[in-house]
């Protein structure tokens, strides 16, 4: 009797993890095999993304730092280029990310859903496009590699979170 009553309860966790939706993705890792690994994994804790600066020079993506909830993570990349800088409308998020690489990341766009397209770097190499696999998920986090440069980049989607007041 008692095994019955164990294979039920096994049967019965295993069926609610199962049907347990998924909201997690990864899209990546577009670009070259150089440089350094980083990741930006702990910093979605500080909320979503609501800003991002974007270095880039005549040929590539320079570097990368992104604002999640009211919290810059560390800069990565190198100090060569034009600083620009992107602030998301209070509840808008990434929900799409295009670019162009070969050896380094040349070219990214962001899409948000709010309709916004967020173009910077270089229209030249090979083409990417990340979108999550799940419905109703967003750009929670970035990672890749960088030196000099972003050598490569990828991005990581969830839920947006629901406890974020000040984002």
């Amino acid at each position: 009797m008692l095994a019955i009553a164990l294979l039920v309860l096994l049967c019965a966790s295993a069926s609610a993890n199962s049907i347990q939706s998924r909201t997690s993705s990864y899209s990546g890792e577009y670009g070259g095999k150089g440089g350094k690994r980083f990741s930006h994994s702990g910093n979605q804790l500080d909320g979503p993304i609501t800003a991002i600066r974007i270095r880039v020079n005549r040929y590539y993506i320079v570097g990368l730092q992104v604002r999640y909830g009211t919290v810059w993570s560390d800069y990565v990349g190198g100090k060569q280029g034009d600083l620009e800088e992107i602030f998301l409308h209070p509840g808008e998020s990434v929900i799409q990310v295009s670019g162009k690489y070969k050896t380094y990341v040349k070219q990214l766009i962001f899409v948000t859903d709010k309709g916004r397209y967020l173009p910077f770097g270089k229209d030249s190499g090979t083409s990417f496009n990340a979108v999550p696999l799940h419905p109703n998920t967003v750009l929670r986090f970035f990672s890749g590699r960088s030196g000099s440069v972003i050598d490569s980049i990828s991005m990581h989607w969830d839920s947006y979170p629901s406890d974020c007041n000040t984002c």
